[in-house]
């Protein structure tokens, strides 16, 4: 009982060591809280940086949105075969393979639309659209203490932007409201010298650079600017588009339900048919990371969980180990009572010890008979004789002599055997007469041998 006390005592505390360092570990995630410093742009993400409220409401409306969680080049496999749009937003977790890039252009050469939303697109990700490329230029920088969940400080001296012209990206929009941290985008011609790369709103005639068929096909079109710069651009890419937009505040949590940014947002990702994907694998969201797992990210179930599992095998070992000295087997007596009558028989007969049997069997009379005649074992044998005589028709003189005869021959008076079996003759005889013989005892043992 005491060791099992230890134990129970040492789980206990185990268990109250991991309660308190899981909830330790809890509440400091949360005074972590959400940056727009180092954002989390997932669609898993209910904080304020994230776009969990932008995927649930396009799939509560009815659109065809999915979370991707693949390697990019594996939209030209047959697991993205649907996918139409395919969204990418913030400074992802991953950054682009060489192999992932070339295989995401592939695909948008082949019809895809890109919709990449990020203050500072990879470049990788922006080719070149005829003789233009676009350039990204970040006006401001979110501070380590910024609360992303301020809008105030988010638009602080921000103004409202209006559409530069109607289009299908623009549809139903009167006006959006960025960050205070969004950036502007540039079209620089590629033909011009370094030193000569201006902002273009959007080519309208040939003044700066000679502009072709195959230049006015691919230039790109900006849809919202102010007097620092574009703020949404699309271009065409082979068969496919490519549109950016210079603010993932826009679409986030945080700032999707002001103004126009939903309208807005919508648009961006439903411009063509088919499924919609959210580039969730360079996210750190990828296919090869556990379902349950992916759920419990960044609270303390996981944590829990893995210590729990720790704790059963560790009382499954602990129970196996020996806390005490070994115990030793108990040791059965397989003999039968006969066998060892038998043996002691035999001893005694060998080692001619008539007195030693003499006593085992009168001891045992000597007993019943002071129990029959209701007195104490070490009366003496004239009282116990005259009693038992008393209560039965033995003569009480023969029975004195015959227990002074044993007692003579058990302190050591010479006896044969012929003379100690004359002895005990006369000892069953009177237990016979007395019908003392069969004790309940006796009786058990004798059926137990059976």
């Amino acid at each position: 009982m005491r060791q099992r006390l230890t134990i129970i005592l040492t789980i206990v505390v185990i268990v109250g060591l991991l309660v308190l360092l899981n909830v330790v570990t809890y509440v400091k995630d949360q005074k972590t809280g959400d940056s727009e410093f180092s954002a989390n742009r997932s669609t898993y993400h209910t904080g304020p940086t994230g776009l969990r409220a932008f995927y649930d409401y396009l799939s509560e409306s009815g659109h065809k949105v999915m979370r991707w969680r693949e390697s990019t080049d594996k939209l030209l496999g047959m697991s993205g075969g649907s996918v139409r749009t395919l969204v990418v937003v913030g400074r992802t977790q991953l950054p682009f393979t060489m192999q992932e890039t070339s295989g995401l252009l592939n695909w948008i050469d082949l019809g895809g639309h890109l919709v990449l939303i990020d203050r500072d697109p990879q470049q990788e990700l922006l080719p070149r659209s005829g003789k233009w490329r676009i350039a990204a230029t970040q006006l401001d920088l979110p501070p380590f203490d910024l609360d992303a969940t301020d809008q105030n400080q988010m638009t602080e001296r921000v103004t409202a932007l209006k559409p530069d012209q109607p289009s299908l990206l623009t549809q139903q929009v009167q006006e959006i409201m960025p960050s205070r941290f969004a950036a502007r985008l540039k079209l620089v011609a590629s033909e011009a010298p370094e030193s000569q790369e201006k902002f273009e709103k959007h080519p309208k005639a040939p003044t700066e650079v000679a502009l072709d068929g195959d230049n006015l096909d691919h230039a790109p079109v900006v849809h919202i600017e102010d007097r620092d710069g574009a703020l949404l651009v699309d271009y065409k890419y082979g068969a496919g588009r490519i549109t950016v937009l210079g603010d993932p505040f826009i679409v986030a949590n945080n700032g999707i339900r002001l103004r126009d940014n939903l309208r807005l947002a919508i648009n961006l990702v439903t411009n063509g048919d088919g499924l919609i994907a959210f580039d969730e694998y360079h996210q750190g969201r990828g296919i090869t990371q556990n379902e349950f797992a992916s759920y419990f990210s960044g609270t303390p179930v996981i944590a829990i969980g893995a210590q729990i599992v720790l704790l059963v095998l560790f009382i499954i070992w602990t129970g196996a180990l020996r806390f005490a000295r070994p115990i030793p087997l108990a040791q059965v007596d397989r003999r039968s009572s006969l066998e060892f009558v038998a043996s002691m028989s035999e001893l005694q007969e060998r080692s001619r010890a008539y007195d030693l049997a003499v006593e085992n069997i009168y001891a045992r009379t000597r007993r019943v008979l002071a129990r029959y005649a209701g007195v104490d074992y070490n009366s003496s044998r004239s009282e116990v004789a005259s009693r038992v005589a008393l209560r039965s028709t033995i003569d009480a003189h023969s029975l004195e002599t015959l227990m002074r005869q044993c007692e003579e021959t058990i302190n050591g008076a010479p006896t044969t055997s012929r003379q100690a079996l004359d002895l005990v003759r006369r000892l069953r005889e009177v237990e016979r007469t007395l019908g003392l013989r069969m004790r309940s005892r006796d009786a058990r043992q004798a059926v137990e041998n059976i």
